[in-house]
C-alpha cells in the first residue's frame, strides 16, 4: 500500500504542477500532507515536515546567501567581462546562444554546485533570450542537463555518495567514467546546436545592434502616439471648454492610460537584466574593487571545493564580506538586500516546501518501500547484468528521490545483488552515475528552483520540455559507459 501511496502521490504532484493547477509551492506541501492523511500517519505531518526542514535548513541557507552573493557580484560587475565575452560570441544568433548557453553552463559547473552554476548562466544568458523573445524554456533544459553531466565531478556530489556508500575511492569510479560522460557532453551541444537551430528558423538572425535598434524604434512610437494621445485629449477639453464632467472624465482617463503604458514599458526595461547588467554607467558598479571581488570569488570557489568550510558558512561569510566592502553605506546595503529579496524569498520558499514533500516521503517510510518494490522487482535472470540494470534504475529512482536515498538506501542493495553475480562495485557504482542529467531536474533538487526562478519560467514548462531530452542524455552516457566496457 506505501508503494502504491508513494507513487501515486509523486504522479499526482507531477501532473498538477505540469497542468498549471496548482504552483509548485501549493502542490509541494498540500500533496504530500494530504497523502499523509491516507497512510493513517496524519498525527505525524508535523514530525516529518520538522524533520525535513532540519534536514534542508543548511541547503536553504546556503542559497539565500549564494543569491545574494552573486546577486552582488553582478551588480558590482565582476561578471560584465563574461557577459560581454559572450554577447561578441553570440551576435545575436539564437543558435550560437543556445550553444553559448550550453558551454557556460558546463564551464561554471566545474566548481561543482548546481546553483552557483543556475546563477551565473541565467545572469548572463537570460538578456539576449529576452531581448530575441527565444524560448526561455530552451535556456533552462540546456542549462539543467548540460550541468546534470558535470554534476558527476567527484566533488559534485552524487560520485563522493557513491564511494562513501561502497567503500570505494571516489577516483576509480570518476576516472574511468570520463570518456563515457564526454560523449555525454558531446550530445548536449548537439542537442543545444540542434535548439539553437530550431530557433534560429523561428526568429531569423539580426545583429545586436539591429536588436536596440528595432527597440528604439518602437519605444518611439509607443511615446509618439502617447504624445498624440495626451494632445487630443487636451485639444478636446479647450474645445468643449468647462465641458461636462464625463467629458473631464474621458480626457482623464485617456491620460492616465497613456502613463500606465509608459510605466509599463518601464517595468519591462526594469525586468531586461541586460540593461542592468551591462550598463556602464550603472551605480552599484565598483571597478576600482574588481580584483578584490575577482580574488574573493576565487577563494570562495577553493574553500567549496577544498571543504574548509561547510558551504553555508563559506557563503554566508562571503556575502557579509562583499557586501560591507562594496557598499560601507548602511542604505546602500539595504538597497542592494532588497534588490535581490524577491529571488531569496522565492527559492528558499520553493526549498522549504519541498522539504514538506520529502519529510512525508521518507518519515513514512513511502520511499523505501518504493525502492524495495523496484529492487525486488528484478528478475534473477538479470543478475549478471547488475551494472546495467542499476544504470537504468539510476534514472526514475534519482529523479524521484534525493540523492542521499538513492546512493546510501538503494545503491548498497544493488551492489550487494551485483556482487553475488560477480559483478564489481566499481562498474555498480558507476552505473548509478549515469542518472545525474536528469536528477538535475528533479523536484526534489534545490538548486533547479534557482534555476527557473531567476529565468522566470514555470516549473511546469520546464519539467515538461526538459525530461525527455536529460533521459536521452542519461541513455547516451550508460550506453557509451557500456560501449567503452567501462559498465
Amino acid at each position: 500500500m506505501l508503494t502504491i501511496l508513494g507513487f501515486a502521490m509523486i504522479a499526482t504532484f507531477l501532473v498538477l504542477i505540469m497542468m498549471k493547477k496548482m504552483s509548485p509551492i501549493a502542490a509541494l506541501v498540500l500533496i504530500p500532507a494530504l497523502f499523509c492523511v491516507f497512510v493513517g500517519k496524519g498525527a505525524h505531518l508535523g514530525d516529518y515536515v520538522i524533520e525535513g526542514v532540519g534536514n534542508l535548513a543548511p541547503t536553504a541557507a546556503m542559497l539565500m546567501f549564494a543569491i545574494v552573493y552573486f546577486g552582488l557580484m553582478i551588480d558590482v560587475g565582476l561578471f560584465d567581462p563574461i557577459v560581454r565575452g559572450i554577447l561578441k560570441f553570440c551576435k545575436a544568433d539564437p543558435l550560437r546562444i543556445v550553444v553559448g548557453t550550453a558551454l557556460l553552463a558546463a564551464i561554471v559547473s566545474l566548481d561543482g554546485d548546481g546553483s552557483t552554476t543556475f546563477m551565473i548562466t541565467v545572469s548572463a544568458m537570460y538578456p539576449l533570450y529576452k531581448r530575441l523573445k527565444m524560448s526561455l524554456v530552451v535556456m533552462t533544459g540546456v542549462a539543467a542537463t548540460a550541468n546534470g553531466v558535470m554534476n558527476t565531478l567527484p566533488w559534485g556530489g552524487p560520485t563522493a555518495r557513491a564511494a562513501t556508500a561502497l567503500k570505494l575511492d571516489a577516483g576509480d569510479i570518476f576516472v574511468p567514467m570520463i570518456p563515457a560522460l564526454l560523449v555525454g557532453l558531446l550530445f548536449v551541444m548537439v542537442l543545444a546546436y540542434g535548439l539553437g537551430l530550431r530557433e534560429r528558423k523561428r526568429l531569423g538572425v539580426l545583429s545586436l545592434d539591429e536588436v536596440l535598434e528595432q527597440e528604439k524604434i518602437v519605444k518611439d512610437e509607443k511615446e509618439t502616439e502617447s504624445e498624440e494621445t495626451v494632445l487630443v485629449g487636451a485639444g478636446a477639453s479647450a474645445a468643449s471648454g468647462s465641458g461636462s464632467g464625463d467629458d473631464k472624465s474621458r480626457t482623464a482617463k485617456t491620460t492616465g492610460g497613456a502613463g500606465s503604458g509608459t510605466d509599463a514599458d518601464s517595468e519591462d526595461d526594469e525586468d531586461d537584466v541586460r540593461l542592468q547588467g551591462l550598463d556602464p554607467n550603472r551605480p552599484t558598479l565598483r571597478p576600482k574593487l574588481y580584483w578584490f571581488n575577482a580574488l574573493l570569488t576565487g577563494a570562495l570557489l577553493t574553500a567549496m571545493i577544498m571543504e574548509w568550510l561547510p558551504i553555508p558558512v563559506l557563503f554566508l561569510l562571503g556575502a557579509a564580506l562583499a557586501l560591507t566592502v562594496n557598499f560601507p553605506n548602511i542604505p546602500d546595503q539595504r538597497a542592494r538586500l532588497a534588490a535581490h529579496a524577491d529571488n531569496v524569498l522565492n527559492v528558499s520558499g520553493m526549498v522549504f516546501a519541498a522539504a514538506v514533500f520529502t519529510g512525508v516521503l521518507q518519515g513514512t517510510g513511502m520511499v523505501d518501500s518504493m525502492a524495495k518494490w523496484i529492487v525486488d522487482g528484478i528478475p534473477a535472470g538479470m543478475g549478471p547484468h547488475m551494472a546495467l540494470v542499476t544504470g537504468f534504475l539510476s534514472l526514475p529512482l534519482t529523479y524521484f528521490m534525493s540523492n542521499d536515498g538513492f546512493y546510501f538506501g538503494v545503491l548498497p542493495v544493488l551492489a550487494e545483488a551485483g556482487a553475488a553475480h560477480g559483478v564489481s562495485p566499481l562498474e555498480i557504482a558507476r552505473a548509478s552515475l549515469v542518472g545525474q542529467p536528469l536528477h538535475m531536474s528533479s523536484p526534489l533538487v534545490p538548486a533547479v528552483y534557482v534555476l527557473v526562478g531567476m529565468a522566470k519560467v514555470d516549473f511546469g514548462d520546464h519539467t515538461k520540455f526538459v525530461v525527455k531530452w536529460a533521459a536521452a542524455t542519461s541513455l547516451i552516457i550508460l550506453g557509451a559507459g557500456v560501449l567503452f566496457g567501462i559498465i
